[in-house]
């Protein structure tokens, strides 16, 4: 399983506008400079986050960008939505997949914990958390 560069970098500039504590808002080539993602590619990316209502111009256009709710209140999974459908571990955990093997497949149990796993944690995690630091380590994870 591999998450998209839109969504890493959404999450990056999420957290630069997070992190912003001059209330009138972050510009996107700040982003994009401190980030190291180009400005090009970061357009779509602010497309994406402004069309999930996750973040607006503080003053109209040419402005800088802030959150439209607090960090505390959008989790990874609402940023990852901004650019994919959902997540699937495998493909036949897709809601439009069709699987011959559906009705005995033996696996499909295991894959679909997993998946409720990954979805769980991106749900559990906010922005807040990334800002503060407070996720949970993958060393804890894995002795869970």
């Amino acid at each position: 399983m591999k998450f998209s560069t839109k969504t890493r970098y959404g999450i990056r500039a999420m957290l630069e506008i997070a992190r912003d504590e001059s209330k009138s808002g972050v510009l996107q080539k700040d982003i994009a400079e401190r980030q190291g993602i180009s400005n090009k590619y970061l357009d779509q990316i602010i497309h994406a986050l402004k069309a999930a209502g996750l973040v607006i111009n503080h003053r109209g256009k040419k402005s800088g960008y802030v959150l439209t709710r607090h960090p505390s209140e959008i989790s990874m999974l609402d940023i990852h939505n901004a650019f994919e459908p959902g997540i699937c571990v495998i493909d036949c955990m897709s809601q439009h997949f069709k699987c011959g093997l559906e009705g005995t497949c033996r696996a499909r149990g295991f894959w679909g914990g997993l998946n409720n796993m990954v979805l769980d944690y991106f749900r559990s995690v906010t922005l807040e958390d990334l800002k503060t630091g407070k996720t949970i380590p993958v060393s804890e994870l894995q002795q869970q």
